[in-house]
């Protein structure tokens, strides 16, 4: 998955091919088949399985609420699964991000924030803001922009800063 990662961020996932994973793999193309039927469902397991790494910090106990200890985890546990591993989370992101790629997971995207949303929803409903629907899609749309600025140059982002920042905004 990470050899296929990297080479869909470099070459494009439709110009990148089956044999160019193997071999950046150091696996034969047979091999490669009895994991992944195709590489579109080796894109979606990449995609998957980069959701499922941060989505497992929403509801760490698995109620279904979200808690303002909860929302502090998830804000911090994501951001450092980030920064322990800056390059995949780069090449995973200018994957993710490609309209004809989201169009290709659309479905199992879906399934992945769909109860995503509505936790948070619920949360905001809880906590008394007017409008929780728009404040998830604004909550959403900050963390994807805190990961953006902070990979596009981690040295110089004051991720500390971002992250304390939507605690005090959100907890």
């Amino acid at each position: 998955m990470e050899s296929a990662l990297k080479l869909f961020a470099k070459h494009g996932v439709y110009s990148t091919t089956i044999n160019m994973i193997a071999q950046d793999a150091g696996i034969s193309k047979g091999l490669m088949y009895n994991y992944f039927s195709s590489k579109e469902e080796l894109l979606k397991s990449i995609i998957v399985h980069g959701l499922n790494e941060f989505m497992q910090f929403i509801d760490p106990d698995e109620d279904g609420i979200l808690t303002k200890d909860e929302l502090k985890y998830f804000f911090n546990q994501n951001y450092k699964v980030i920064q322990n591993n800056i390059q995949h989370w780069k090449l995973y992101f200018s994957v993710m991000y490609q309209p004809q790629i989201l169009k290709l997971v659309h479905k199992e995207f879906m399934q992945l924030l769909v109860p995503m949303y509505r936790i948070m929803t619920n949360y905001f409903t809880k906590n008394g803001y007017k409008n929780p629907k728009f404040e998830t899609k604004f909550l959403i749309a900050i963390l994807d922009g805190i990961s953006l600025n902070y990979l596009n140059d981690p040295e110089h982002f004051p991720l500390d800063k971002a992250v304390k920042k939507l605690i005090n905004m959100y907890t």
